[in-house]
């Protein structure tokens, strides 16, 4: 586990402090509760910190399957770290067992743990994969993640739906250019 719980009566005095700073009332009707529901929104979008993702890929069967296993499609959001502001998208994971698999759910609570973080889209690809690889011990990983994020569409440049993509390989994906480009055409948008 990375990080501590979230200490909610804090959030909710800052979060009302940010209220006060911005010209608001934070007693009137429409803000009274803001402070606690903010903070409570956060706790829970950023609970990623308090799971031990690694984990999550323990419990596997040995199947003696050694082709490529993708998941793709992933849906999840996350939090910018330099905006507070969240992201979404879609990720897709692959691996090549050593005849170990996983069951696929644990895949997608792997990507939820962690992208449940503050984050940076290129950090939340690496570390899939990097999770992946030490818990799995598998001959390779490829994860793409591709997600919009909303503090570059929203507010600062304002374009909305750019898609932001980023990949990591390990293992086969990484030394093995026919294994890399079969995941990618795999994980291709359908048109």
């Amino acid at each position: 586990m990375s990080g501590q719980a979230v200490d909610l009566r804090r959030a909710e005095a800052a979060v009302r402090e940010l209220l006060l700073a911005l010209g608001e009332d934070p007693d009137r009707e429409g803000l009274a509760e803001t402070p606690r529901r903010v903070a409570a929104a956060y706790a829970e979008m950023l609970g990623g910190r308090e799971i031990d993702a690694e984990a999550l890929l323990q419990v596997g069967f040995d199947e003696g399957h050694d082709e490529m296993v993708i998941l793709r499609d992933i849906p999840f959001f996350s939090i910018c770290e330099h905006h507070l502001i969240p992201f979404r998208g879609a990720a897709h994971v692959a691996y090549v067992p050593r005849g170990r698999v996983v069951g696929i759910s644990k895949l997608a609570r792997l990507v939820d743990a962690v992208a449940r973080r503050p984050q940076l889209q290129e950090r939340l690809t690496a570390q899939i994969a990097d999770i992946m690889m030490e818990a799995l011990q598998p001959d390779g990983v490829a994860v793409a993640v591709e997600a919009e994020h909303l503090c570059m569409t929203m507010r600062g440049i304002k374009k909305p739906g750019s898609q932001m993509v980023t990949s990591a390989m390990r293992g086969t994906f990484q030394t093995q250019n026919e294994t890399r480009a079969e995941f990618l055409v795999l994980v291709r948008p359908r048109e």
